[in-house]
């Protein structure tokens, strides 16, 4: 069963074609993930799935159901798709705790007055996901050791684990993972990867990462679709994608293709 169903999809920028009738499937309780050389349009992919882009053409479909683009990514979050970013998005002069907080304000119902009180509902809202953060997401991440450092203190890898617990805050159905072991040394990437499977099989949540560390892709996903200048080329098992030609191509050119098919192989091994 797919939890995510992407069909005919199209984006433009003026004359810049971004995604060109793009379909594949997320199916539910895997590691997805989307592959392709840079400016392939994974990125823009991301974007239309949580609602920062629109469309021109084609349909998202999100548990059985149409996702209208009219619904913006705050209400996305809310329905159970959280994403990272490429870049770090993490308020610097913030707490750990705080920020990671902030992820879960998409299912807060206290209103606008009671929060500035800080009374009544307000705060046992308040207590109740700082009790779930602490004891859930940052136990589970091994960061509370610095829960109460400010954010801008942190070593690069270990922002991308607040970043991670912060989309974790906001109750996810879907994960939404760009490029999370960009710029992490070996040891950060084993604990990524370490996390992100027991996300899936602990938590029962389905991710859908965008990566280019290729010995991680093929260690860790279940299912990958390729894309190529906008289009999706193939999808399938990571076996199967390793070895297609029209994927090999995708990144080398016409150039030494067995060469690359070793490289690919070599480094799904070695993960």
């Amino acid at each position: 069963m797919s939890i995510l169903e992407i069909s005919n999809l199209s984006l433009s920028f003026g004359g810049v074609k971004a995604l060109q009738d793009v379909s594949f499937r997320v199916p539910e309780n895997t590691v997805t993930t989307i592959i392709g050389p840079n400016g392939a349009g994974k990125t823009s992919l991301f974007n239309c799935i949580s609602g920062f882009y629109k469309p021109q053409q084609g349909t998202i479909h999100y548990q059985g159901q149409p996702l209208p683009g009219s619904i913006k990514p705050p209400k996305r979050a809310a329905m159970g798709l959280a994403r990272t970013f490429q870049n770090i998005a993490l308020f610097r002069g913030m707490t750990v705790l705080d920020n990671i907080k902030l992820g879960a304000h998409v299912h807060m119902k206290s209103g606008l007055l009671s929060a500035l009180a800080y009374f009544g509902p307000a705060r046992r809202e308040e207590m109740a996901v700082r009790k779930d953060v602490e004891e859930r997401i940052i136990d589970f991440l091994e960061i509370d050791h610095i829960r109460r450092q400010p954010v801008a203190s942190l070593s690069y890898g270990l922002q991308k684990r607040v970043e991670l617990a912060r989309a974790l805050a906001m109750q996810p159905k879907v994960l939404m993972l760009d490029e999370p072991v960009a710029g992490m040394n070996r040891e950060e990437k084993e604990d990524m990867a370490r996390f992100i499977l027991d996300i899936r099989e602990e938590w029962g949540v389905t991710v859908l990462m965008v990566e280019h560390d290729m010995g991680m892709v093929m260690d860790i996903s279940d299912h990958i679709a390729v894309l190529n200048f906008g289009q999706v080329i193939t999808e399938g098992l990571p076996a199967e994608v390793q070895n297609n030609p029209e994927v090999i191509k995708a990144y080398l050119g016409n150039s030494d293709i067995e060469s690359l098919r070793k490289k690919l192989n070599a480094e799904g091994e070695a993960a």
